[in-house]
């Protein structure tokens, strides 16, 4: 019981306790506003937002059938239909602010200190025109950078989120990455909070999103963290795995 009510202490506001100076307040360089790509890469420009492939345009049907979706069809997604998806949970609007004291991005999600501390990465199976394997988006240009195939992909990411055996037949998996330190440099031991309060912001969006394209994805949060880090080549400490969502046509 100790333990629980040290976790309830976590969840509630430290801002007003918080006396530690931060690393913006000390002057020192702000990170990255996002982690940079290998330029030889092999880069997939996605195609521009098509209001034409809306299949629901009603705000309130699409938030009265917002639901949770585990059965997903052979049928292949679409570009058109992925940079959509991209494009509502993490795309870049524009990039402000004085270079070396706080440039911040504006994307379609609200996020503390607009920090964005995020990193998208795709595990994709069926979507039409990309190859099968591990992608990870660049926000600033709407582009996909191809990481590596990987075999048995599916299998795997039922295996490392506990046995969740509809993450298999989804076209693709979501996975999203936290890089703490963005947000850290601002609001030191009181970031952790907000970033997971802001996955959530980029994960509702990916649903509403999928309401309007016709489409189901069903939030993870059980995995295991170990194999997921290693499985996006990760050190588990300057950037994790946070939270999944596999998306698919529906059934």
């Amino acid at each position: 019981m100790d333990k629980v009510k040290q976790q309830r202490e976590w969840m509630k506001s430290n801002f007003h306790v918080n006396d530690l100076e931060s690393d913006q307040e000390l002057e020192l360089p702000q990170p990255p506003i996002v982690k940079a790509h290998d330029e030889n890469g092999e880069i997939i420009t996605l195609p521009d937002v098509n209001k034409e492939i809306f299949t629901n345009v009603n705000v309130y049907d699409v938030f009265e059938e917002r639901v949770s979706r585990r059965k997903y069809s052979d049928e292949y997604m679409n570009l058109e239909e992925l940079s959509f998806l991209l494009w509502t949970t993490q795309g870049v609007k524009s990039v402000v602010g004085k270079v070396g004291k706080n440039v911040v991005t504006r994307r379609r999600v609200p996020s503390a200190g607009a920090r964005h501390p995020f990193e998208t990465y795709l595990a994709i199976n069926k979507v039409q025109g990309l190859k099968n394997g591990l992608y990870r988006y660049l926000p600033l240009n709407h582009e996909l950078i191809f990481l590596n195939e990987v075999d048995n992909l599916q299998e795997k990411l039922v295996d490392y989120t506990l046995g969740q055996k509809f993450v298999k037949t989804s076209a693709v998996t979501f996975l999203w990455t936290a890089v703490p330190y963005r947000s850290e440099w601002r609001y030191t031991v009181s970031a952790h909070k907000v970033m997971l309060l802001d996955a959530g912001h980029v994960c509702q969006n990916l649903y509403l999103a999928c309401e309007i394209l016709g489409l189901g994805t069903c939030a993870i949060a059980a995995y295991n963290q170990d194999k997921m880090d290693e499985l996006l080549n990760l050190n588990g400490e300057d950037e994790f795995v946070v939270y999944l969502a596999p998306v698919g046509k529906c059934k």
